[in-house]
């Protein structure tokens, strides 16, 4: 059976059919986010509606096939207001970067505790019921204001829900009961919302017509643990990397829903047949955000020019690239990023080389306050740059797989939306099958590894004090 699996992301949304372990069609469509002074990050909401259904178009037709299901995959934390009865949206979407709530955060710090411990996650702008606050308090009180998943099914389906999986990713879902916390809604002065359904990732919605038929649409999924999915970390103790926008960091907790130890977060990873999987997850907000910086700034074109122009060595120059804050384990909004130990002979190569080592050292960082993998699996646009892969290789002190397919967001959702369709199908007979594309073993000693680190730490923690680095 075909699966169209539409992965609407940040700066794109691509759409892929897929039958058996076979890709038939991909199309993609760009989606450019509005970055303005103030941690101001929106999208256009049309904008994200017409690439969900241009590309989900293109895709059909260059596949060919009968479409069993459409499965999406959503941004997670992304909201906006909008009109139920119209489907209009009332205001821009807020992208998970956006950083306009931190007032929000700010008058709930008191509190922080006792969000942290129902809900798994930290208090902080980057999760969506800040944002649906300010919203409420600074745009408008009309309508509904959900995540843009929400919108978007109800577009193509009529339907008012949001997966276990993207609800987790709030701050006012009960991580432990998988349901909406009436307390923590009052505190978020969002106790009279009313809020979509709480549907499992296994789970046919509606239907839609708008890619030809009367096609189920089921399988919805955050594209972060879509990725954690596709790329087979399904037993407890297995991570991905995926390397966007941001890079973000996961690994499957199993059954257990407690807040993290370490600073990481806890989320849903997924609901299928009747049970729970939790993950915990961590986040540098600008990787490929980060390159673009560098590109807009003249230093490189493109991605493209990363193992071009990077230096063999950064001569001393360490990056903390917190440019939208810096989150886990610090979780400082309020923090940006830097350089440190440039000299009058520090050239384009050595800044390029830092920023991809500083992603690298603070993925490496999340890794460790975890129970760390034996390899690390990843995917994602900037694994196309060795250099920063074998900079992750060696900061992790662990082998690094790159994913063999470009899609590993689309096809966890592929995965989601047969086990929608199947009943018979468990979780590993829903997957794409796939064997590394490159492996990375570390260089590094793991002296070199921990100096580098330490020094690295040295840098983040110059940010956080306002000390220079000794």
């Amino acid at each position: 059976m075909a699966i169209l699996a539409i992965d609407q992301g940040t700066s794109s949304t691509k759409a892929i059919v897929v039958e058996g372990d076979e890709v038939l069609a991909v199309a993609e469509r760009r989606v450019r986010p509005e970055y303005r002074a103030g941690g101001v990050v929106e999208q256009d909401p049309e904008a994200l509606w017409q690439s969900v259904l241009t590309s989900g178009r293109d895709a059909v037709a260059k596949a060919g096939a009968t479409i069993a299901a459409v499965s999406l995959a959503n941004q997670g934390e992304t909201v906006l207001a909008w009109d139920r009865s119209t489907g209009e949206p009332l205001t821009p979407a807020l992208v998970w970067q956006d950083r306009q709530s931190e007032p929000v955060c700010a008058g709930l710090t008191d509190h922080a505790d006792l969000i942290h411990e129902r809900t798994g996650l930290l208090l902080d702008p980057y999760f969506s019921a800040p944002k649906m606050t300010w919203l409420r308090r600074e745009v408008t009180r009309q309508g509904v204001v959900t995540t843009s998943d929400t919108w978007l099914v109800h577009r193509l389906t009529g339907e008012f829900v949001t997966d276990t999986s993207t609800a987790s990713r709030s701050l006012i879902l009960d991580l432990a009961r998988v349901d909406w916390d009436p307390e923590l809604l009052e505190l978020f002065g969002l106790g009279d919302e009313e809020l979509p359904a709480l549907v499992p990732s296994d789970a046919i919605v509606g239907t839609t017509s708008a890619f030809g038929g009367d096609i189920p649409v089921g399988g919805l999924i955050v594209d972060q643990q879509a990725a954690l999915l596709a790329e087979g970390c399904i037993q407890p103790g297995t991570a991905k990397c995926t390397y966007g926008t941001g890079a973000f960091l996961l690994a499957n907790r199993g059954s257990d829903p407690s807040p993290h130890p370490g600073g990481l977060a806890t989320s849903v990873a997924w609901t299928v047949r009747g049970d729970t999987t939790y993950c915990a997850d961590g986040q540098v907000y600008t990787a490929a955000s980060a390159v673009r910086w560098m590109s807009d700034l003249g230093l490189i074109d493109s991605a493209a020019e990363l193992d071009t122009i990077a230096a063999e060595d950064s001569g001393g120059v360490l990056c903390s690239p917190a440019f939208a804050g810096l989150a886990a384990p610090w979780w400082r909004s309020d923090v940006g990023a830097s350089l440190h130990g440039m000299s009058l002979s520090t050239g384009r190569g050595e800044i390029v080389r830092a920023v991809l080592e500083g992603i690298a050292a603070h993925v490496a960082e999340m890794i460790d306050l975890g129970e760390a993998p034996e390899r690390l699996r990843v995917d994602g646009g900037l694994t196309r740059s060795a250099t920063l892969m074998q900079a992750q290789a060696d900061l992790s002190q662990v082998p690094v797989d790159v994913f063999g397919s470009e899609h590993a967001t689309a096809l966890g959702a592929v995965a989601t939306a047969r086990l929608a369709l199947d009943d018979s199908l468990s979780l590993d007979d829903a997957l794409v099958g796939w064997s590394p594309a490159r492996t990375y073993e570390p260089r590094w000693t793991a002296a070199q590894a921990a100096g580098f680190r330490a020094r690295w730490r040295a840098a983040v923690e110059s940010g956080l004090t306002g000390k220079d680095v000794s």
